[in-house]
């Protein structure tokens, strides 16, 4: 059977990405390489307890253009408007304007950018520790 290992996203700047990444969202570092066979910094990130893996990837030589609504990563947290309102006083900014109503019932999720633009959604899920 085949496995999910890890995804990787392009990034402007590796070390501005890997903080953004582990302050904010929990992620820890579990490898880093200054220079792969392509010559790219990669980092792999992990979620403590999740198995598949953010590939995060710099080189100088790649110019990065992230067009707005190409992707986004999924993350679920145990409550979400605690989680977003420790997001905020961070200075990170929620969007859609006025989630907190528009999600009220039923499914709860919020987004944010990351630091190149990529969208990261976040999921209210009572199982995510």
């Amino acid at each position: 059977m085949a496995v999910f290992l890890h995804t990787r996203v392009r990034v402007s700047d590796l070390d501005n990405s890997i903080n953004f990444y582990c302050e904010h969202l929990g992620f820890k570092v579990i490898s880093r390489s200054e220079r792969s066979p392509d010559g790219n910094q990669i980092a792999h990130l992990e979620l403590p307890g999740n198995l598949h893996t953010l590939e995060l990837t710099y080189s100088d030589d790649y110019d990065l253009n992230v067009p707005e609504d190409l992707m986004h990563l999924a993350i679920g947290v145990p409550d979400l408007i605690a989680f977003c309102g420790e997001l905020e006083e961070k200075g990170i900014e929620i969007w859609p304007d006025g989630w907190r109503e528009i999600f009220a019932d039923g499914r709860k999720m919020a987004f944010i950018d990351d630091p190149d633009g990529y969208e990261i959604e976040l999921l209210e899920r009572k199982d995510a520790l």
